[in-house]
């Protein structure tokens, strides 16, 4: 890797702003982007192609399966699917051949792994959303009703999501402050502009 190449990491929990905040920073400060989930399903397949266990199992569930267990059981095995491939996503950031700088965002950059990592707290940060907005804004979303197809009873799948996704930005938090990492919670009130603004200049980006 280039040492021109400096990587800044926005982590958290799904539907908290961090691709919009990450598109924002890429476009004003000429950064590349690289997001993870454009490849989650590729490493999951990595993943399982490798025998890596928490993979395997995942590849092998349809939607009922997947979404009708309990919340708890679904957040642990979202941070071991991302142990597992993280991997994955560190050797794909070192193939990007570009001078300058990138940023790149995703629940799969966890505090712990963030640490392990050897990654600064200047170069990292996570965002989560509020319970509330959270729900709000996942109901907005064209693709849920296409994930939750094949559920015999879509409402409760849904809240088992969403309950999933609660545990794991509270695990998130707790992580951060556990490692010493900057978190911030989103709930709606700051504009999107300003979020994107405050994790800028944690990055100190000018």
């Amino acid at each position: 890797m280039s040492k021109e190449k400096i990587i800044y990491y926005i982590g958290g929990s799904p539907c908290a702003g961090k691709s919009t905040v990450a598109e924002i920073l890429s476009q004003k400060y000429g950064l590349y982007y690289f997001k993870v989930d454009d490849f989650l399903d590729g490493y999951m397949q990595a993943g399982a192609r490798k025998e890596r266990s928490i993979c395997r199992k995942a590849a092998g569930r349809n939607a009922e399966q997947t979404w009708m267990r309990e919340p708890l059981f679904q957040c642990r095995e979202e941070f071991d699917i991302y142990r597992e491939i993280f991997e994955f996503v560190t050797e794909d950031l070192k193939q990007i051949d570009r001078k300058g700088s990138i940023v790149t965002e995703g629940a799969a950059y966890i505090p712990e792994l963030m640490k392990q990592s050897g990654i600064p707290g200047s170069r990292y940060i996570s965002i989560t959303p509020t319970e509330e907005f959270q729900i709000t804004h996942y109901r907005k979303r064209e693709f849920v009703p296409l994930v939750l197809e094949g559920c015999s009873d879509k409402e409760t799948a849904f809240r088992n999501w969403m309950d999933r996704d609660i545990l794991f930005a509270q695990e998130v938090q707790r992580q951060c402050r556990k490692e010493k990492y900057v978190s911030v919670i989103n709930d709606g009130t700051m504009k999107i502009d300003e979020l994107a603004g405050l994790v800028a200049a944690h990055f100190g980006l000018k």
